[in-house]
């Protein structure tokens, strides 16, 4: 049961917002559109709706008692991901302009560079641990590659976020997408 706490549970009750991860981090010199330059900066919980929790149903459950090939355990495992995979998303945020700060997980990779990627808040997720809840994960198309973006990648996205699923086969499922997204690169800078 120890796997599934901490391969399921923890990702959910940790979702460390990209911006303290990416803390005395700026991005790199570029040029952006005068709109995506005024959009907001959003912080990964505003696209979760403020009624929606998760974990509620898990509350009064014993889960160290139960061993990973515990029946129960899978049943809830099984369940979870189906709660994650349809979580609701903010419908406040559909149609507006932002940014937002995270990680990339790559949906194609030529040698032009990266177009699509999925952004997610913390580092390894939909990698080495499950995918977050659909409402932490952006389906970003860029509007053009985007060379030497690799797998974990912090970078800033900016365009208009829509409430809109996308289900990739390995990776997840999004609940919000941005096309059209301009993309930066960050990189440390030092702090004050």
């Amino acid at each position: 049961m120890r796997r599934f706490i901490s391969r399921i549970l923890l990702p959910a009750f940790l979702l460390v917002p990209a911006a303290a991860l990416l803390a005395g981090c700026g991005p790199e010199a570029g040029a952006t559109s005068a709109s995506a330059a005024a959009a907001p900066e959003l912080k990964w919980d505003e696209l979760i709706p403020k009624s929606w929790d998760p974990t509620k149903r898990y509350r009064n459950i014993s889960l160290e008692a139960l061993r990973d090939n515990d029946p129960r355990a899978i049943q809830m495992l099984d369940e979870m991901r189906a709660v994650w995979d349809n979580a609701p998303v903010n419908v406040a945020l559909d149609g507006t302009a932002v940014k937002l700060s995270g990680f990339v997980v790559p949906l194609d990779n030529t040698q032009n560079g990266i177009q699509e990627f999925l952004l997610v808040p913390y580092f390894g997720a939909c990698i080495h641990t499950p995918p977050p809840p659909a409402n932490q994960i952006v389906h970003v198309i860029a509007t053009q590659a985007f060379k030497g973006l690799h797998a974990m990648d912090t970078v800033k996205v900016s365009g208009v976020l829509k409430a809109a699923r996308y289900a990739s086969a390995d990776m997840g499922v999004s609940g919000y997408e941005i096309k059209s997204a301009a993309v930066e690169r960050f990189v440390a800078t030092q702090p004050n």
